[in-house]
């Protein structure tokens, strides 16, 4: 992978969805940013960082593709989505509508990787320009970032470590250059996450999430202020335990989720905060470890989930009662509204009108929440203390207003598909399960055989083959 040029790029392309960091974004007539410019001080760092988080909130990133459109579609969470997915629902992706969808993403993660790098490639030489912890946390959430997306191209174009751990996947890229980097095995591309993921978790020790700092407008003008939309320390620990999960390290996933869930940061959402349907905590924004603050949220949502959006989804109510199989439940009530043909849209990225609702529930996309650490916790610990790996599955049940219910050992894995397929509906990691688990088929998929197909690996673009050195297809 080549970044040199994939900088100016995203730049562009955050023009649109930030207009506040003008001078990260100020592209020079001669198309070219100064990296002496950009980074003499630790307003050019922030803004920069600030750059590349906008920049996965475009619709062919987080803001679409890789949570509630071709994430969602892969996994049949859906009865109803445009047709221009209809080769991706067979997992035929050889057609110029897939690949151009797929191409935008392979394309938009490797230009955030390019910004991210641009910002690590710079940060030790000008340390002495930053205050109080800027420094460690804005390191580490580089650190951080660059880890999560490498670790979603490879969720998405690689192998999945059941399948092969040895199979050449993606380049992991660390430094903006001309030169090509080389790609990568399956347990390769892991190592190197894992390694991005302990250093940042190690410069977020100063973290105020963690430390418990009370951080005001006072403190450089309340920079440190919510945390739960950056790459904190908790939100580090919750994405190695993801991590170690998919590597089948159940040792080392199951120490860091219980950081997270022994840490008591993310309370479970209350009836009372749903209940009022004009300010309902509509994401359950207590619980996200790691959140995008998407500013485009509201057109984004009423383009895909409302009659007159130019592609919707949608499911039916017989999918409603089979995904959620008690009317209690918190997710069956308030993430779901009827259309005029009793259809039924997702609710939950619904930006509310009234002015009294809360602005901590405004523009949230969840990407990494409490009850994932949870669900890892059960899969870890099944086949060594099966009691509370049940519990642990209940708890959550018991937090969406669900009542505990007993689980067969043979069931085990079927019930916690089940829980995903309810909890993170529109958020992209459902695919991720049955791609880990490298599952014949998914369910409502028809009986279609994924691993036949090549249905969990995604094509690397065709550009990619042709100019990269050494490339091999990931099929």
């Amino acid at each position: 992978m080549k970044t040199k040029l994939l900088f100016i790029t995203t730049a562009v392309l955050m023009v649109m969805a930030l207009a506040s960091c003008s001078k990260f974004l100020d592209v020079k007539p001669e198309a070219q940013v100064k990296d002496s410019e950009l980074f003499s001080s630790e307003l050019g760092f922030k803004e920069a960082l600030s750059g590349v988080y906008s920049s996965l909130t475009y619709e062919p990133l987080y803001g679409r593709e890789m949570t509630f459109g071709l994430m969602g579609v892969l996994a049949y969470e859906w009865d109803y989505q445009s047709s221009s997915y209809e080769f991706d629902k067979i997992y035929a992706y050889k057609n110029t509508k897939s690949l151009t969808r797929i191409d935008a993403i392979w394309n938009g993660a490797y230009n955030a990787i390019a910004n991210n790098n641009m910002i690590l490639s710079n940060i030790d030489g000008q340390k002495s320009v930053f205050s109080g912890n800027n420094y460690n946390v804005i390191k580490g959430e580089s650190l951080a970032l660059r880890a999560f997306i490498h670790f979603d191209l490879l969720r998405i174009f690689g192998a999945s470590y059941a399948e092969n751990p040895n199979k050449l996947t993606i380049p992991y890229v660390t430094l903006t250059t001309k030169e090509n980097f080389p790609q990568l095995t399956v347990s390769q591309v892991l190592d190197k996450v894992i390694a991005d993921l302990t250093a940042a978790a190690e410069l977020l020790q100063v973290d105020p999430i963690l430390t418990g700092q009370t951080i005001t407008t006072a403190n450089d003008g309340g920079y440190l202020l919510n945390r739960q939309v950056h790459l904190n320390y908790y939100a580090v620990k919750g994405l190695l335990a993801r991590v170690y999960l998919y590597k089948q390290d159940y040792v080392n996933a199951l120490a860091n989720a219980q950081v997270v869930i022994q840490s008591a940061k993310f309370p479970w959402i209350k009836s009372e905060a749903l209940t009022n349907k004009t300010v309902s905590d509509l994401t359950f924004s207590t619980e996200h470890l790691f959140a995008l603050n998407v500013v485009r949220l509201k057109t984004i949502s009423n383009d895909a989930f409302t009659a007159t959006g130019n592609s919707t989804f949608y499911i039916t109510p017989a999918s409603l009662s089979d995904y959620y199989n008690s009317s209690s439940d918190f997710r069956y009530l308030y993430w779901f509204s009827p259309n005029d043909q009793g259809n039924l849209f997702l609710y939950k990225y619904t930006q509310l009108a009234a002015a009294t609702w809360p602005q901590a529930y405004r523009n949230k996309l969840p990407l990494i929440k409490l009850s994932e650490m949870y669900f890892i916790a059960a899969e870890c610990l099944k086949n060594t203390n099966y009691t509370q790996a049940v519990s642990l599955i209940n708890t959550v049940r018991v937090a969406r207003g669900v009542n505990s219910s007993a689980v067969n050992t043979v069931d085990f894995d079927n019930a916690l598909a089940s829980e995903y397929r309810k909890e993170f509906i529109g958020e992209g990691q459902l695919f991720f399960y049955h791609k880990r688990r490298n599952d014949v088929s998914i369910p409502k998929a028809g009986g279609l055989d994924l691993v036949a197909l090549k249905g969990y690996k995604l094509p690397i673009p065709v550009s990619e083959i042709v100019n990269g050195v050494g490339r091999v297809d990931n099929q």
